[in-house]
């Protein structure tokens, strides 16, 4: 893929968010979201499932043995022992991932749904605050909770494409797609008032993500109903919006640099996932 890191080539608001950025810390989020990304590229690969598995399997069992002949796995690990990043984060992410490499997946309760979107996502947000220096028990649980929401957020736009992959997270109706809207917003809240305790010099760079990332779903509802959502192809935020959700994301610095609530106080919605992970044993 040329010198160019998979974040500039793939996420695209994430690689906008990255431009405020200190270039060596936007460099190590790079490593991790390549990471991430080569493993998702397995699962999304247009192959059959049993070459997909030996891939995966292949990459997975290199990442445990430390093949650092592959620059992405000598990185990767480079970040797990620089940050203290905890092995069973990688594993999780690696089992939702894997878990998509079925002929057929359907999640069918919000456990499963929230479970999924930590996997895949909210160990992303955590293994990301964690190169932001973030320390703070509660604030790793917002992390986490912004990449929920981004997941979230991720399912309700892709609902028609993911179903032509016979991928069925929720159901493709405009009420579940909003509801999953819904259930978004009250992660991004969630998120909000722990940003204050990333450092001064990337805590705008994540303001910024969230705004334009949540900007998606504010789009998705203006819709109103699933025949326009379905007419209007792949929602996304235009290079306009982004500078105009980049504008309020000062206002949401603003508001945070006087704010006196504490993240202790914030109520996270983990009862589900914690059924099944223990996300204390990963923070």
């Amino acid at each position: 893929m040329s010198n160019k890191s998979y974040l500039s080539v793939y996420a695209k608001s994430f690689s906008w968010a990255g431009f405020f950025l200190p270039k060596k810390t936007l460099e190590k989020c790079s490593a991790l979201y390549d990471f991430c990304r080569v493993a998702d590229n397995i699962a999304d690969d247009n192959e059959n499932i049993e070459n997909k598995e030996k891939k995966f399997n292949h990459f997975e069992n290199n990442f445990n043995q430390k093949n650092f002949d592959d620059p992405i796995i000598k990185n990767m690990w480079d970040l797990i022992e620089e940050f203290n990043i905890s092995l069973k984060i990688v594993q999780d992410l690696l089992i939702g991932i894997k878990s998509d490499i079925k002929d057929k997946v359907k999640l069918d309760t919000k456990k499963d749904l929230l479970v999924y979107s930590y996997r895949v996502a909210g160990t992303v947000g955590l293994m990301m605050a964690k190169i932001l220096k973030v320390n703070k028990k509660s604030s790793l649980k917002s992390a986490i909770d912004l990449g929920i929401a981004m997941q979230l957020t991720n399912i309700s736009r892709d609902v028609i494409e993911d179903s032509e992959n016979n991928r069925f997270y929720i159901n493709e109706s405009f009420e579940e797609i909003l509801s999953t809207i819904n259930l978004a917003d009250t992660f991004y809240e969630n998120s909000f008032y722990s940003i204050k305790d990333i450092p001064i010099s990337f805590r705008f760079s994540i303001l910024v993500a969230r705004r334009v990332y949540r900007k998606i779903g504010h789009k998705i509802k203006n819709k109103k109903n699933l025949e326009n959502y379905l007419n209007s192809g792949k929602i996304y935020v235009s290079n306009v919006e982004k500078v105009f959700e980049t504008f309020l994301s000062i206002f949401d610095l603003i508001r945070l640099s006087f704010s006196h609530k504490l993240d202790d106080e914030i109520q996270h919605d983990h009862n589900l996932i914690n059924q099944e992970i223990n996300l204390n044993e990963r923070i």
